[in-house]
């Protein structure tokens, strides 16, 4: 479905933006969605004519996404407190979520995570629910919180990407977003370039965005040093701002430090704060950015249904639809469904997670989890989008490359730099008990492809036993 703003439809009914806002608000233009504060309108949606009517309970705009949204508040059940205060869930009845295409739930519709929940209430759920996730806390958060990375924080319908980007009227932030948008699209010189052009910029948004984008698209480039330098200048530049108070300092500090920590795979810096100290002080976006890398340290250490009870938590909590955060947290459970042998529910997320990414080129998260997703990017994408995977297995040549420069130093782990990503794949599935059998099936390929592709592993490692591919690859 195609939508257009208040402007263009104000000119084409011949009334004021003002009056088409209200009636947006009253719930009287149908299909109408808000993303942030901006509505949208379905191309082609009729004036309303009839009286003003009165709605029964609260109009909740319901977000383009394939989980339950709007002003809801999820518990580690998968329960969420509605309008009204009524307990619903998810799994009640198919008209809880609405499918891709926007359409009423029902048979097909693209279903939330499945109902795996931790025993216990997880820190980084609690702390969702205490910072409502509306966009109530990052409208109290002073300018430079609430201004990073703004392309992150910014709702936009898939395949909008761009104009929202150039929708932005400040000049610092539309530059970083142009950077952002360069990185997440996989042109990791560009951002680069473009970004060092902002490490010394006025305006410390736009100074520790571009401090952020410069140093994870060196990490792809495999300028290792570049992307510490930038990791610091972001420390430094705190501790010089007097204009920053100290709690946001920190919760910034610490967003940069879970987030470096985790997706390098490398222990918690010892003075990290629990999550939940800082989370509801971040803006929307980054709050569901920050919800994934817990849910990712969550899988480091194998707690699968735990990481996935904070995912959908995120994903339930968004008043409105985060694409890059969404990504990135549909890759996730992804991850989680593929360590506990859910191959099919695996595929689901991904595909999720495809069809946000793909109408704006944002496949760099799919290079970055490419070891981690154990062949479904093979199984999944290679046949129908041939041209895509194969930027996508460049970009995981890339960022792995940069990672073990990073990584393997930090941690004295052994991560192989000299598998091809076939034989990496399967050798990861094969440490994690897979037959060889079980892994053709998945990817597609005969077991006697297999077990030539291990024997060439096992070569280049120079092993001679499955029990000892794990020191040589991701948990």
């Amino acid at each position: 479905m195609e939508y257009q703003g208040i402007r263009e439809v104000a000119e084409a009914w011949g009334v004021s933006s003002r009056r088409v806002q209200r009636l947006c608000s009253e719930g009287r233009v149908e299909g109408a969605r808000k993303f942030g504060r901006a509505w949208m309108i379905p191309v082609g949606a009729p004036k309303p004519s009839r009286p003003r009517r009165m709605p029964s309970e609260p109009f909740v705009p319901v977000a383009p996404s394939s989980v339950c949204a709007g002003s809801a508040h999820a518990d580690d059940a998968g329960h969420v407190d509605g309008p009204a205060g009524e307990a619903r869930c998810e799994r009640a009845g198919e008209d809880c979520c609405e499918r891709a295409d926007g359409s009423a739930g029902g048979p097909g519709r693209a279903r939330p995570l499945a109902s795996m929940r931790a025993d216990e209430p997880d820190p980084a759920t609690s702390a969702a629910r205490d910072a409502d996730v509306s966009s109530a806390s990052a409208e109290r958060a002073p300018s430079v919180l609430s201004r990073l990375m703004p392309l992150m924080n910014t709702p936009f319908v898939p395949g909008e990407c761009e104009r929202a980007v150039e929708g932005l009227d400040d000049p610092g932030m539309l530059a970083v977003a142009r950077a952002e948008y360069r990185y997440f699209s996989g042109s990791a010189e560009e951002a680069a370039r473009e970004a060092r052009e902002l490490l010394a910029h006025a305006d410390p948004a736009v100074r520790l965005s571009a401090c952020l984008i410069y140093a994870y698209a060196n990490l792809t480039l495999g300028q290792a040093a570049q992307s510490r330098m930038a990791l610091n200048e972001i420390h430094e530049a705190l501790q010089e701002r007097s204009d920053i108070s100290p709690a946001h300092g920190r919760a910034l500090n610490a967003f940069v430090g879970y987030t470096a920590a985790t997706l390098l795979h490398l222990p918690l810096p010892q003075e990290a704060p629990p999550m939940k100290e800082f989370l509801a002080l971040l803006p929307p976006g980054l709050r569901a950015f920050a919800l994934y890398v817990h849910a990712h340290r969550l899988y480091l250490d194998g707690d699968y249904a735990r990481s996935l009870g904070v995912i959908e938590a995120a994903l339930m909590g968004q008043a409105a639809t985060y694409p890059i955060p969404e990504i990135y947290l549909r890759l996730a459970a992804s991850m989680d469904y593929m360590a506990l042998r859910k191959p099919d529910e695996a595929r689901e997320q991904l595909l999720i997670a495809w069809h946000i990414a793909q109408p704006d080129g944002l496949v760099e998260a799919f290079g970055e989890h490419h070891g981690l997703l154990g062949g479904l990017l093979e199984a999944t994408l290679q046949q129908e989008w041939p041209d895509e995977f194969k930027q996508i297995i460049d970009l995981a040549y890339r960022f792995s490359d940069g990672w073990i420069a990073v990584h393997n130093p930090a941690t004295g782990d052994m991560v192989a730099d000299n598998l091809t990503t076939t034989e990496f794949v399967v050798s990861m599935l094969a440490a994690r008990d897979w037959s060889n059998k079980e892994i053709g099936a998945h990817l597609g390929i005969s077991s006697n492809t297999v077990k030539a592709h291990l024997n060439s592993a096992f070569h280049k490692l120079g092993i001679n036993a499955r029990r000892d591919l794990a020191q040589y690859l991701l948990r």
